[in-house]
């Protein structure tokens, strides 16, 4: 893994490294230990996903979403931890990236990505879009 020339950066304990689309290797295994060092539970809500609160309802038990006022204190919790680990992804990402990944969504969400969005195009524009991906063990 070699890292950037002339990096602008500092090593920040405080701050996520950036991504600015280039030496993604290298910025992947800096991320995965910087999430790791803040709190090791935030890698586990990046790799399965958002947390959100439910409960069974019904006869036939039926999971709904539950109300803000049904939130116990874990439910709090594991939502904090939610934005937690999204503040350090959007943190770490340059203003170019997060718009890519951006429309990316908007247009996942939309129904209108195409299938001619290769796999490699889609990685390129959404770097963090799978835990695999950060995953150090994995190339990038």
């Amino acid at each position: 893994m070699a890292a950037p020339p002339n990096f602008e950066e500092g090593q920040s304990t405080y701050m996520p490294p950036r991504f600015n689309g280039q030496y993604y290797r290298w910025w992947k295994t800096r991320m995965h230990d910087f999430i790791m060092a803040e709190d090791f539970e935030l890698w586990d809500v990046i790799c399965d996903g958002t947390f959100v609160p439910t409960k069974t309802s019904g006869d036939p038990a039926v999971t709904i979403p539950k109300t803000r006022k049904e939130f116990n204190d874990a439910d709090r919790k594991a939502i904090e931890n939610n934005f937690r680990a999204k503040k350090i992804l959007v943190c770490g990402i340059g203003p170019d990236e997060y718009n890519r990944i951006s429309a990316a969504s908007q247009l996942k969400k939309s129904g209108k990505l195409s299938r001619q969005f290769t796999k490699e195009q889609h990685r390129s524009s959404n770097p963090i879009s799978t835990c695999s991906q950060l995953n150090t063990s994995s190339s990038g």
